[in-house]
């Protein structure tokens, strides 16, 4: 059996006591009497100190042959930040999970896309999630099919697909060994089943409090590519395209509950996983303010500007290739022109909608699209339709891939090695699009002038400067470009 990582049992039953919403989803109680495990919100009566064992992540529960609650659901908790920062492997690892890696393919394929042994990727694991990568994958389907099963009325055959599952007969197996009860029975005995018709299905993604709701929708708002995404007070909305499935997604805060509630209407079979995997990562969800804090919120340039922005996320990216195009495009401009782009390139080379939905009415174009398609008369200048077309037909072939299993380093090198990319697109690229918290635009004539007191400093004393913002100089990146002097001096239109 996996070691276990050690936690101070003692701190946990203290905050599991305390029904602390900060350290939820930073471990689960097992309940030695119930054999049921929890998260630390969980309304239920607090057990006593000796008939609990605290895990760090609920694969590792479930790895000791617990089950989990039906009352606090487990499945809706803030992912576990035991890796955060700490170990990108192991991020890298969970995103590329989150998206199925695992469903049909080995460990042995997902650490090498990591560049190491999988030997050393189970060690990673069991480490810092108590669990082996095949238990941690196993363990994100069969949450998802609970929340599925629970929250929706998508057919059975559906939730076990959406979830991951190679075939009913296992989906069916998994959920009786586990929860006891067929899917069937989890759904009649479902308070939220039966309330949904059957075109649409909404989910629940809880995140760590505090959380700048207000501060993420205004920056995503600003960016917002016309036809495709549309940002309202309160809400966020955009059409996708994943597989042979195409539809749109709303985005709203439900506070009380520290989730967003998401909203997916498609046509064809939903890809429930790799959407909620995509809005996690556009939202942020998985970060950890606390974390963050500890590092930056004492430092004097971006401490106090944290200290204005509590619960700061990273605006992500729903589609790596469609904030790649916009940065290329946002190179140069400001943030007003880019969109005006952005848009201009939709109308001429992405695909309507199949059903218009007010502002959202085409596709973005995929690589192939793009890299065929006629930009002239759309006010590009040559080296910018040179590196669009660059890096469409890398993405095309699969040349470069904008996807997580890579170093910093090598997704910035890669990046580099196209006509147009600088360090600066290709940092910004890996920070919203592939989720990288220490990505760091050092170049970026913004951040110097900031952090030379209204006087640009060098690249290289802006990186010595933010060697003490490591592994979270992403989030003090955001923090500078966000301040109103940077409007006007900063190349982080994009």
């Amino acid at each position: 059996m996996a070691t276990q990582v050690p936690l101070d049992q003692d701190l946990c039953y203290r905050a599991l006591a305390g029904r602390d919403a900060r350290f939820d989803g930073r471990f689960f109680v097992c309940v030695k009497t119930t054999r049921i495990y929890c998260r630390p919100v969980c309304p239920a009566r607090t057990p006593k100190r000796e008939n609990c064992l605290f895990v760090p992540s609920a694969a590792a529960a479930e790895a000791l042959g617990y089950r989990s609650c039906l009352r606090c659901r487990p499945e809706t908790a803030p992912g576990t930040p035991a890796w955060a920062g700490s170990e990108a492997s192991v991020a890298r690892a969970l995103r590329l999970i989150e998206e199925g890696a695992l469903d049909e393919g080995s460990v042995e394929l997902l650490a090498a896309r990591l560049g190491i042994g999988a030997r050393q990727l189970h060690r990673l694991f069991v480490r810092h999630l108590g669990a082996s990568p095949l238990a941690v994958a196993s363990n994100r389907r069969l949450l998802m099919a609970k929340q599925l099963i629970t929250e929706t009325e998508l057919p059975l055959s559906e939730v076990a697909a959406a979830a991951g599952f190679q075939s009913l007969r296992r989906f069916n197996d998994a959920v009786r060994t586990v929860y006891r009860r067929s899917p069937s029975e989890l759904r009649r005995g479902s308070k939220g089943s039966g309330t949904q018709a059957s075109a649409a299905i909404s989910l629940r993604l809880g995140y760590r409090p505090p959380f700048d709701w207000e501060r993420v929708l205004a920056y995503l708002g600003g960016r917002a590519i016309p036809g495709v995404e549309e940002v309202g007070e309160e809400t966020y909305r955009r059409t996708y395209r994943l597989g042979n499935s195409t539809g749109a997604i709303e985005v709203t805060h439900q506070p009380s509950r520290r989730a967003l509630s998401v909203r997916i209407d498609g046509a064809g079979p939903l890809p429930v996983r790799q959407i909620v995997a995509r809005v996690r990562r556009l939202f942020d969800l998985d970060a950890d303010p606390a974390a963050i804090t500890a590092v930056l919120g004492g430092d004097p340039i971006v401490g106090p500007r944290l200290a204005r922005a509590r619960g700061l996320r990273v605006p992500g990216a729903f589609d790596p290739f469609e904030l790649a195009i916009r940065a290329v495009l946002g190179q140069q401009v400001s943030v007003k022109g880019a969109t005006t782009l952005a848009g201009r390139v939709v109308q001429r080379c992405g695909t309507p909608a199949a059903v218009a939905r007010s502002g959202l009415t085409h596709l973005f174009p995929t690589p192939e699209e793009l890299a065929r398609a006629d930009l002239s008369g759309l006010g590009l200048t040559s080296g910018r339709t040179q590196a669009l077309k660059s890096l469409s037909a890398a993405c095309a072939s699969g040349a470069c891939e904008l996807k997580p299993g890579t170093s910093l380093d090598d997704s910035v090198a890669q990046l580099v090695t196209l006509p147009g990319i600088g360090e600066w697109t290709a940092h910004y690229v890996a920070l919203r699009a592939l989720g990288e918290p220490d990505a760091f635009p050092a170049a970026d004539l913004g951040l110097r002038k900031v952090a030379g007191g209204g006087v640009p400093i060098a690249p290289r004393a802006l990186e010595r400067m933010a060697e003490a913002w490591r592994p979270w100089r992403g989030y003090a990146a955001l923090l500078l470009w966000t301040e109103p002097m940077l409007d006007a001096v900063s190349s982080s239109a994009a």
